[in-house]
């Protein structure tokens, strides 16, 4: 006895009854179907919990400590005046942009390993951290600028950057390896003239860019999430959207075009959306590291999913960030670190293990 899908599932094996099981098709009111993957819907979910429940601690730590209970009561409308100032006005902030950078990241990672077909083929491996932080650099050591230039200027550093990969990379389409090493040769020049930039800095410019540079959260404030949230809010559901596309693509160019889908078209736009992503995350944060690199990869693995995983990926990468934050404050007792110092040990240490296992495995 049983459903149809798990009779089925018996006549064909084990690994078909397995996939059977992890999926569900939900039937909405108007007809339409879903199939769902339960074990993966069940790790986001737990990653938006964790996530949540790690912004309440961080908003709740620091000099002047607030309970969990009242800081919930507050983000309610129901906290006194003090309590209203610290925790919308200090701290949440600060939470509302690391959640909002780790999701880009995340989500711009899974975007460009899947283009790439490759796990090292990251914004960070790729040189698109560094491309935005040449643009911050030419902003505050050539004209002094503001914050609202230095974050329009990592932006088009991001894009140009992004543009120039994509270009190098072409030959009758961008495809894995290429794109990667097209990617490790453009981070390199960046990376020379970044170094160039802080020689000619004078002492006050050098140091402002130095700390920008490591990634940091410290002193964000409303003016870094509105920006943040609106380019979420349009860039995640168009990605979203297009995501069973580029699961195919996933499957191979030429089985992609026979299922009807514009291979090139659709890498160039969920390129691009990536590339906003990531120059978007870095103009509010700085270049955070390896975020990017360990979030879809450590999703890939809690969901045991094959694709791009782009919704688990976006929570793990909110989820990371987050956690490295309270980390980077608080772990460290009174020297309190930025966070791209947490973010990058951390992830140093997950892409050496990457490495060693993909020579294990015979490819690269």
């Amino acid at each position: 006895m049983g459903t149809p899908a798990i009779r089925n599932a018996e006549a064909t094996g084990p690994g078909t009854r397995r996939a059977a099981l992890r999926s569900r098709v939900v039937r909405t009111p108007g007809g339409l179907s879903v199939r769902v993957d339960v074990r993966a819907f069940t790790v986001v979910v737990a990653l938006l919990l964790a996530a949540f429940t790690a912004s309440v601690v961080l908003i709740g730590t620091g000099d002047f400590p607030i309970p969990a209970a009242d800081v919930l009561r507050t983000l309610m409308g129901n906290g006194d005046a003090g309590q209203e100032f610290i925790v919308n006005e200090l701290r949440l902030p600060r939470v509302l942009v690391g959640l909002l950078v780790g999701a880009s990241l995340g989500l711009g990672g899974a975007l460009f390993q899947s283009i790439s077909r490759n796990p090292l083929g990251s914004p960070d491996v790729l040189g698109l951290a560094q491309g935005s932080t040449a643009g911050a650099l030419v902003v505050i050591v050539l004209f002094s600028g503001s914050a609202g230039q230095v974050t329009a200027g990592a932006l088009v550093g991001g894009l140009v950057t992004g543009l120039a990969i994509y270009l190098l990379a072409w030959k009758r389409g961008v495809h894995g390896y290429r794109l990667v090493l097209v990617g490790i040769g453009v981070s390199a020049i960046v990376t020379a003239v970044n170094g160039y930039l802080i020689t000619k800095a004078d002492l006050v410019d050098a140091a402002r860019a130095v700390v920008w540079m490591t990634g940091s959260l410290g002193g964000r404030d409303w003016s870094q999430v509105w920006p943040l949230l609106w380019m979420c809010a349009v860039l995640v559901p168009l990605v979203l959207a297009n995501a069973r596309g580029l699961r195919m693509t996933e499957m191979g160019d030429d089985v992609s075009y026979a299922l009807g889908v514009r291979v090139e078209r659709l890498r160039m736009l969920l390129m691009v959306a990536a590339v906003l992503l990531t120059a978007g995350a870095t103009a509010a944060a700085g270049p955070v590291g390896f975020v990017a690199l360990t979030a879809p990869q450590l999703a890939r693995r809690l969901t045991r999913s094959p694709g791009p995983n782009l919704a688990a990926s976006m929570c793990m990468g909110a989820t990371l960030l987050i956690t490295a934050d309270w980390a980077a404050q608080r772990a460290f007792g009174a020297d309190q670190l930025p966070v791209g110092v947490v973010t990058g040990v951390l992830g140093g240490v997950y892409l050496l293990w990457l490495l060693v296992t993909e020579r294990k495995a015979g490819r690269i």
